[in-house]
């Protein structure tokens, strides 16, 4: 009684190494790719042999099919990816997962050799532990990365192991090997394989159980073969959880990967067992290995997608079926919790809808601008419709900002976190100055001001510049382009320049008699937009230069750089000189 305690003790404590080992490694190697999977995924994946292929090595790369379904699910709910795209990725995350169940069915080897005692878990996991400490205990971010996945990869192999000498017991048990007979029912195989995957949510870790068991010998391919056939279904349950309160095609992208392993299960039992009536399966009472495992759950997700992949459209004509069409059309929702699961997909598409909303304040402000030289009551209304845009889009990435704030992130995950963080404020204030440009435009529509053309020729030169830097804000904004970024302060000292020679040249109008107040307050309103907006482009131009360079805060950073105390100095001083030159007024008459 006493050893059975301790080998159950040892089980669970193997259970809980490997299933501990499975997540870190899984989370590590997501972080190491990056928010590059949302970019592979929703934009290589344009038919469903791209998007079968992109689906398998994107789950072979995370080692999880359950992550990347999850990630298709909220790509769809966003309207990142269509139904039709998501087909394939969810086929390949299939073939793809089958990786983990080779790389576990090393447990399997037997043999003298020094090869094959190198790669035994008893021997490879310590070995690549020792070097994956050594990289973590680094100060690199990606050798740390690295190392975390080894270590993740030592924990997953050593709990294999243990799990494995734990259950050497069961061997002489008659209780298990009758559990195991019956395992041979393939309704029951199939559905303890079902909950045991849906449990712990993850086909590899119960493939892993499965192969743990195999040290016990009483693992025959007749009770292997429906376990694995229920993992397959069970694995469902992540994504069908996943698309709770999604719309109707995220929800139907849930439905076709349950369609897409049902269909094939049943396709197989039918096949399979039909012609096991007419001729028995000799192999069906054979002792099955680890490596056996192996080739089952890959020669049956292959085989499935051979048959299904074709009839792609039969799937999403069924999931259409059991969802049907929406009478109205569904609001996508843009930032999807969903891909919270995922946080370097997350951050990624954060990144993505803030470039977003940065076009639309350039979009409102070049439309103010027009207006100041022709009013216009319905181009007014656009802009303030964008305003209102980019105001929801300010309150959501909030939101959603501070919730990924706190997930663990990859170093240059959280850095481009912090630089949305401080930036969405300054995005958005742009388009609310772009309004103060409308409203001054409708006041100088209903008082008939008209600027003299001298004016009219600096604010010409002024806006120019303004909408060059906003311009240069976005395209450095949307592609972190840090050489773009350094163009941008300088700029914006230019244009508080041409800013006060405005007002000083209005002033000496207004005394020489050229010009009135009330002109001048309207001329102000203008100024003061156009010196705040380069001001907050300026703001999201250091954000991203200190950001990425760890330098000290941002205005002291700008105070640094201004009085040449930085390496990049020079180069700023450069582009002040030539944008000094670009931007220049006419003489005064």
């Amino acid at each position: 009684m006493t050893s059975y305690i301790f080998n159950i003790i040892s089980l669970l404590g193997g259970l809980a190494l490997f299933l501990f080992g499975m997540d870190t490694m899984g989370k590590a190697l997501e972080r190491q790719a990056g928010g590059k999977l949302q970019t592979i995924l929703a934009k290589m994946s344009s038919t469903v042999i791209k998007g079968f292929l992109l689906g398998a090595a994107v789950t072979a790369v995370i080692q999880s099919s359950s992550a990347t379904t999850v990630m298709v699910v909220g790509f769809v709910n966003s309207g990142i990816m269509t139904l039709k795209q998501a087909v394939g990725v969810i086929m390949g995350s299939n073939v793809g997962t089958t990786i983990t169940s080779w790389v576990l069915s090393l447990s399997g080897l037997e043999g003298d050799s020094f090869l094959i005692k190198l790669f035994k878990p008893s021997t490879l996991a310590p070995l690549i532990g020792a070097f994956g400490i050594v990289l973590f205990m680094g100060k690199s971010e990606s050798k740390k990365g690295i190392g975390t996945i080894m270590l993740g990869f030592m924990a997953l192999m050593t709990g294999m192991d243990l799990m494995g000498d734990s259950m050497e017991f069961l061997e002489t048990e008659p209780w298990f090997a009758q559990l195991m007979i019956s395992f041979s029912n393939p309704i029951i195989g199939i559905l303890f394989g079902a909950i045991l995957t849906a449990v712990i949510q993850s086909s590899s870790a119960s493939v892993g159980i499965l192969q743990g068991l195999c040290v016990t010998g009483a693992v025959t391919y007749g009770a292997a073969l429906p376990i694995i056939l229920g993992q397959n279904i069970g694995t469902c349950i992540t994504a069908l959880m996943g698309s709770i309160g999604a719309n109707r095609n995220a929800r139907r992208t849930a439905i076709v990967h349950l369609l897409f392993n049902v269909v094939g299960v049943a396709l197989f039992v039918v096949i399979f067992y039909g012609i096991g009536l007419v001729y028995p399966w000799a192999i069906l009472n054979q002792t099955a290995e680890a490596w056996d495992i192996a080739i089952i759950h890959t020669a049956f997700n292959i085989t499935a997608t051979a048959v299904l992949l074709p009839m792609n459209g039969l799937l999403v004509k069924l999931a259409y079926l059991v969802i049907p069409r929406e009478q109205t059309p569904q609001k996508q929702e843009l930032l999807d919790e969903r891909l919270l699961g995922t946080p370097a997909v997350a951050v990624q598409r954060a990144h993505e809808i803030t470039g977003r909303m940065a076009n639309l304040s350039a979009e409102a402000l070049e439309k103010a601008i027009s207006l100041t030289h022709t009013y216009d009551a319905d181009l007014h209304e656009q802009v303030k419709a964008l305003e209102e845009e980019t105001d929801q889009l300010q309150d959501a990435l909030g939101t959603y900002l501070v919730k990924l704030s706190g997930n663990t992130l990859a170093h240059r995950d959280n850095r481009i976190l912090n630089t949305l963080l401080y930036s969405i404020s300054d995005v958005e204030r742009i388009a609310d100055h772009a309004v103060s440009l409308a409203n001054a435009a409708k006041e100088m529509s209903e008082k008939s001001i008209n600027f003299s053309d001298a004016a009219k020729a600096e604010l010409a030169v002024l806006e120019r510049a303004v909408l060059d830097v906003v311009d240069k804000t976005v395209r450095a904004f949307e592609s972190s382009d840090l050489g773009i970024a350094m163009k941008i302060e300088p700029e914006e000292q230019v244009i508080d320049s041409l800013v006060r020679e405005v007002k000083s040249r209005h002033v000496r109008r207004l005394r020489d008699g050229k010009c009135t107040v009330e002109y001048g307050f309207v001329l102000d309103d203008l100024l003061t937009s156009y010196e705040r907006i380069a001001d907050h482009c300026s703001n999201v131009a250091a954000e991203m230069i200190q950001t990425a360079a760890d330098k000290m805060e941002v205005h002291e950073y700008l105070e640094a750089l201004k009085k040449g105390e930085l390496d990049e100095s020079k180069q700023y001083l450069s582009n002040y000189e030539r944008y000094s030159q670009r931007y220049t007024f006419p003489e005064e008459g």
